[in-house]
Parts: C-alpha cells; sequence; structure tokens
C-alpha cells in the first residue's frame, strides 16, 4: 500500500474510532436517513470521500477504484452506515458518459447527493434516500430522472435498502462493467467488516474464562481462530490483487473470496461468543447479519462461482 493510501487508511480510521463507537452505529441505523450525517459531513470535507473517483476537472480528488476500496474497507470494520457505496458506483456511471453530467458529479463528490445504482429494482442500497439513481440493464445505462422509492424492512439494519420504481429515464450509454466494480468494492468492505469481527471474537476469547482459565487458551479454539486468521487473510490478498488488475474474472473470484470468509468467521464468532451472540445487546449479531445480507447483496456466491467456471470449463 502507497504512503498515500495508508495516510487516507489512517484518517480514515480515526474519524471512525472518534465519531462511530458500537452506540453511534446503532443510533445511525435507526435514524431516519439510517446514517450519521455529521459523520458522512466529515469524511467528505476532511477525507474526500465521496470525491475519490472522480476527476479533479470535475470537482473530484482524481483518485483511483483502490482508493475508494480503501475507505469502504475501513467503515465496514465497525459496520458504519454511510451512502459511500451506492454514491461511488452513481459516479462512476455518470462518467462513462461521453457528455458527463457535471453539476451531478460536484454534488455527489461533494456529499451534498445521495446515489445509488439499481442493478435489481426490488432491492437498491440507498435508494429511498439517493437523489441520483442509474439504472442498469441489457448492458446499458440510464439515468432515472423519476422514480418512486419504498423502504424494505431488512434483516441487516446497518445497510439501507428499498424497492425502486422508474418513473422518467434519459439514456447514458453502455455499462463500463458497474457489476464487477461494485463486487470490488463490497468485497473490500467485507474484508474489513471481516477483519474486525475476529478481532472482537479473539478478544473475547481472552476475557470469557471457563474451568479457571480464559477459554482463547484452549487448543482447540486457538486451531479455530487460526484457521480464521488464515482464511480473512488469503480473501484479503484476492480483494486486493483483484483491485490492482481489475477484471470481470478477479472481481468474481475476489466477491466469492470475500463472502466465503466473512460468513466463515461470523458463523464462529456466534459460536464461540455462545448465547450472548445472538442478544440485541452484542455487536456479533450485527456482524452476523451483515455477513449474510452482505453474500447475497448484487448476486449470491453461487453466481460468482458460475462466472469462474465459465473460465475453467
Amino acid at each position: 500500500m502507497s504512503e498515500e493510501r495508508e495516510l487516507l487508511r489512517e484518517t480514515v480510521a480515526a474519524l471512525v474510532d472518534k465519531h462511530a463507537s458500537p452506540a453511534a452505529v446503532r443510533e445511525a441505523m435507526t435514524s431516519e436517513r439510517g446514517y450519521d450525517e455529521s459523520l458522512w459531513t466529515l469524511l467528505c470535507e476532511q477525507v474526500g470521500a465521496a470525491a475519490l473517483v472522480v476527476p479533479e476537472e470535475l470537482g473530484g480528488a482524481g483518485g483511483e477504484l483502490g482508493d475508494a476500496a480503501v475507505v469502504l474497507e475501513e467503515l465496514g470494520r465497525n459496520l458504519v452506515p454511510t451512502p459511500l457505496l451506492g454514491t461511488t458506483l452513481a459516479e462512476l456511471a455518470l462518467l462513462s458518459s461521453d457528455e458527463p453530467d457535471a453539476d451531478a458529479l460536484a454534488g455527489l463528490a461533494a456529499g451534498e447527493q445521495v446515489g445509488a445504482v439499481v442493478f435489481d429494482p426490488g432491492y437498491v442500497v440507498n435508494g429511498d434516500i439517493a437523489d441520483v439513481v442509474i439504472g442498469v440493464s441489457d448492458g446499458q445505462l440510464s439515468r432515472w430522472t423519476s422514480f418512486e422509492a419504498h423502504p424494505l424492512d431488512a434483516m441487516d439494519l446497518t445497510r439501507r435498502l428499498a424497492r425502486v420504481e422508474p418513473g422518467d429515464t434519459v439514456a447514458i450509454g453502455a455499462d463500463p462493467g458497474l457489476a464487477d466494480t461494485a463486487a470490488l468494492l463490497t468485497a473490500a468492505e467485507q474484508i474489513g467488516a471481516a477483519t474486525r469481527c475476529l478481532e472482537l471474537t479473539v478478544a473475547y476469547t481472552k476475557d470469557r474464562v471457563q474451568f479457571g482459565r480464559p477459554i482463547g487458551s484452549f487448543q482447540a479454539l486457538k486451531h479455530r481462530m487460526a484457521d480464521l486468521y488464515v482464511k480473512v487473510q488469503s480473501a484479503k490478498a484476492v480483494v486486493d490483487e483483484a483491485l490492482a488488475e481489475p477484471s470481470p474474472v478477479s472481481a468474481a473470484l475476489a466477491r466469492f473470496s470475500a463472502s466465503e470468509a466473512f460468513t466463515a468467521v461470523a458463523a464462529e464468532a456466534v459460536q464461540m461468543h455462545g448465547g450472548i451472540a445472538i442478544t440485541w445487546e452484542s455487536d456479533i449479531q450485527l456482524y452476523f447479519k451483515r455477513a449474510h445480507a452482505s453474500a447475497q447483496l448484487l448476486g449470491p456466491p453461487r453466481e460468482q462461482l458460475r462466472r469462474l467456471e465459465t473460465q475453467v470449463f
């Protein structure tokens, strides 16, 4: 990781540590808009989170996809609800046009507007709070200049979903592969969440005493946590490589690897925490729900496997 990207990661981590405690995350996810608007403003003003993939001449930071992935990974660690994923994808959609909408991009880059991309109108991330909505269908992109949105009661309360119906639309052009980009960014977010979920579990096993000893000292649990660490780090390596050299194949592999790692960590976290893990007071249940919801977002793992199979057989 470059020095600039590491500095970006540290800056985001500091903001998250200060403003996104577990209590703050719970308050944000149940708020009217589903995220902490003051934290979003800080991320946009101090980090330029929403401007990373937008060229400088259009009011952005002129960064790369990997920069946005670093921010999403750090936000994923604490399950911080923000409109960053949908906004970044909407920006990339607008930028694929021969004549990008400079005003819309400026609003999105400043964090003053929220973006959403519709892969499936039945569930759209941030669909009911979006100002700029982009539809993806049959290899083409369209701007939904009018639409109706209906909030959904999702299992994962840290990610806001809505059902969106188009009204008037305007063609933008060919789809540059937004689904693959979404897969890469979501995978980075999953890696951050899996890493933090494992850290919380390790810490708990050091504190939880049974038979006069911390349960983390039992050899069987040591082996299980070591296996989880290898699984998460291996998946992270796959995701990092995919971000460095994006392609439909690398995106599918990254998404599958991240989903499998996060799901495995969340399942073991519940087992090692015991009954407390499924109570509302525990943060582990939030990670468990995010793991399973994220694995199904934008298509379940079996769809990624089918894409990979076509490259082998």
